[in-house]
Formats: structure tokens, sequence, C-alpha cells
């Protein structure tokens, strides 16, 4: 039986250091900084332990529903959502991702836009 990449990169203890290294960049970059200024990074990081490892083949599910329901309110751009699939590639780099699994990644938070950022 294959292995998950979730399971392969260290499950939820290596995802969780993953991205707290993602927020230290999302926090510092002039385009998305804005949307963390109000919120429980301890919580949002719990959140988005789970979200990645569920991209991964991990043992955590999100809906796009619930995606859109959550990022609803943030009126998130195009830019800033572009800007964080670049962070989260740069991210993945750092923590030495093969760039296989690096792409996988990237294809499933794109498959998503749609259900992250600001409808017009």
């Amino acid at each position: 039986m294959a292995r998950t990449m979730f399971d392969r990169y260290g499950g939820f203890r290596k995802i969780s250091k993953i991205v707290i290294s993602f927020y230290n960049k999302m926090t510092t970059s002039p385009l998305t900084k804005r949307y963390f200024e109000k919120t429980n990074m301890k919580r949002l990081i719990d959140h988005q332990t789970k979200f990645i490892a569920s991209m991964m083949g991990g043992p955590a599910s999100y809906t796009n529903e619930h995606l859109e329901k959550v990022h609803a309110h943030l009126g998130i751009t195009e830019d800033a959502f572009y800007e964080t699939v670049d962070l989260l590639e740069d991210t993945l780099e750092d923590h030495d991702f093969d760039d296989v699994d690096i792409s996988a990644v990237k294809d499933e938070v794109l498959e998503r836009k749609n259900h992250i950022v600001r409808k017009s």
C-alpha cells in the first residue's frame, strides 16, 4: 500500500511546523498581512494544518462550501490569493518537499480558488 504524502512528510507534527513557517511569511507579506490583523493565529494554524494535511492525503477534510463560508467575509483578492500560493510554494521548498509534491499541493489549492477569492 502506497503511503500518502501526509505520511511521507511526517504527519500532523511536521505539517504544523510547515504551517507556522507559512504564516510567518503570510503575516509579513504586504499583500496578505492585513487579512490576519485580528485573527486568532493559534486557531487558524490548527485549522490550516488540518486543511494542508487533507490536501496531502491526511485524515482531515474540508468541503468547498466550508471554504466559501470561512473566506466570504475576508474579501480576498486574486493578487492576495496568488501571493498565498507563492508563499506556500516557498515554504514547502524550505521544508525540502519534492517538486512533484509541491506541484500537487499547489494544484489542490488552485482548484479551490473560486471558493476562496472574493466574488465580484
